[in-house]
Parts: structure tokens; C-alpha cells; sequence
């Protein structure tokens, strides 16, 4: 599950789950509104990722170039070494800035909680 949070200038994804092929079909519609909010942060929020493959990290990638032509900047926020990695062999890391100040609520979701939606402020 994907959720858009916004503020006046920042747009914050809430991504919970896996971020993978299964979920594709929901990434250009998601794309296309965090694009059209044209805010100058995104602010991707990671903590309860469960899974991320080469699609998810496509995504991502595509969101932060998209903001980065806008002269926007893409923040990473919760991702974890596994994920870090794949994004650095798609040769994509440098799209990012990476908080890493910031702590996740719980690091692994429990059994069967992965699609709970998570509220966080946005940052």
C-alpha cells in the first residue's frame, strides 16, 4: 500500500508492504499525481517495506528524476541496507538524499500487518 501525504511544500509517500512487480500496475497512477502536486520535496518514507526489487527501485527512480528536473530533491527515509543496495547497483543512489536520523516506529512489521497504513507527519 502507497499512501500521499501532503504539506505546502513537501509530498510524502507512505509505502508499506512490498514494492515489486506484484505491485506495478499502481505506480504510474501514483507517479503521475506526486508529479502533478509539483512540490520541491518528496519525501519517501520507507520503514515498512517488506520486500523491494529491481521494479520497485525502477519506480523510485523515476520519481526522483522527475522531481530532480523540476529542481526538487527526493529524501529516503526508513530504507534499509538491503534496499540501499539495490538502488546503488541500478546506479541511482546519487538521486537520493538519505535520512539517516531518522528511526522507524518498529523495523519489521509484524506477521500479516504489512498493508496497516502508518501516519507520519510530514517532514
Amino acid at each position: 500500500m502507497i499512501e500521499i501525504a501532503t504539506s505546502s511544500t513537501t509530498t510524502t509517500l507512505v509505502i508499506a508492504g512490498d514494492l515489486d512487480l506484484a505491485e506495478r500496475d499502481q505506480f504510474p497512477e501514483i507517479a503521475a499525481r506526486v508529479v502533478g502536486l509539483r512540490r520541491q520535496l518528496l519525501v519517501i518514507d520507507m520503514c515498512r517495506v517488506t520486500f523491494m526489487d529491481s521494479t520497485g527501485a525502477a519506480f523510485l527512480i523515476s520519481l526522483a528524476d522527475s522531481g530532480r528536473k523540476r529542481g526538487g530533491a527526493t529524501v529516503l527515509r526508513g530504507a534499509d541496507e538491503r534496499d540501499l543496495f539495490v538502488l546503488e547497483v541500478c546506479g541511482a543512489l546519487d538521486l537520493f538524499r538519505i535520512d539517516r536520523d531518522h528511526r522507524c516506529e518498529s523495523s519489521t512489521p509484524a506477521a500479516g500487518s504489512a498493508h496497516r497504513p502508518v501516519s507520519h507527519p510530514p517532514a
